[in-house]
């Protein structure tokens, strides 16, 4: 069974001293609650180890917002996926629309990103999405489809068993719009679909995909009630406990 995951993107937020506080008070509001999710966030390297060692792992995961496409060597700034695995993070964002974006990652450099996190045994979670002229001229379809199989389908059935995916319509980020529950499980289905013809409907069936894309307290319930959407990349409202408890607790 797939499982349900709301999982946090700090970005480049919070100094280091900053993220403890928010960290740990997740970690206070999770005790003693019953949640039907994972729980996961996603911070700044710089916090990584800081807050492993400080909160509940078993409750909350914690994530890398990227890691290096090289193994290691002279690549000056660059943290690598054996470096993000040594600091008892279990999971890596890669594919972020804003590393696509502002950094100039193809499907190539994240292809390699997704194999070298798979080998350090992290489970990355893989964002995909359109922006708003794609969208417009009503190829979202067609440009989900070719970043699964530009970065993920070379993928053993095996290995793609571990990846999240977490579809972001780029039009929503930070924007306040936000796909309506009928457009979101549309792509997910979609999604899924890609993934049965691929590599067969067990595997499909499993996987879970988020949804991320201003997702928040007030349309979280709503946006997972979807047969296909299992959750949430949050923004934003990760950044504070009051507001992204309310979308854990949306499941």
């Amino acid at each position: 069974m797939r499982k349900n995951i709301v999982a946090g993107n700090w970005k480049m937020n919070t100094t280091l001293q900053e993220g403890l506080e928010l960290a740990k008070g997740l970690d206070a509001a999770l005790q003693g609650k019953t949640v039907n999710c994972d729980v996961i966030i996603g911070t700044p390297f710089t916090h990584l180890a800081s807050i492993a060692a400080a909160i509940d792992t078993n409750k909350i995961g914690v994530a890398a917002e990227n890691c290096a496409d090289k193994e290691k060597g002279a690549y000056t700034g660059e943290v690598s996926a054996a470096m993000v695995a040594s600091t008892g993070a279990k999971y890596v964002i890669l594919g972020h629309s804003e590393r696509r974006a502002y950094y100039h990652e193809t499907p190539e450099i994240l292809k390699e990103k997704v194999l070298l996190a798979l080998a350090n045994g992290l489970t990355p979670i893989f964002c995909i999405g359109e922006v708003l002229e794609e969208r417009e001229a009503g190829k979202h379809f067609d440009v989900v489809k070719a970043q699964l199989e530009g970065s993920l389908f070379n993928l053993s059935p095996e290995d793609f068993g571990k990846i999240i995916l977490a579809y972001e319509p780029v039009w929503a980020i930070g924007t306040g719009k936000t796909a309506t529950p009928a457009q979101a499980q549309e792509i997910h289905a979609f999604i899924r679909k890609t993934l049965a013809e691929k590599y067969g409907q067990e595997i499909a069936d499993n996987t879970s995909i988020l949804y991320g894309g201003s997702c928040n307290a007030g349309n979280a319930k709503e946006l997972f009630a979807n047969p296909d959407v299992d959750g949430g990349l949050i923004g934003g409202a990760s950044l504070s406990v009051d507001k992204f408890m309310p979308i854990v607790e949306a499941f």
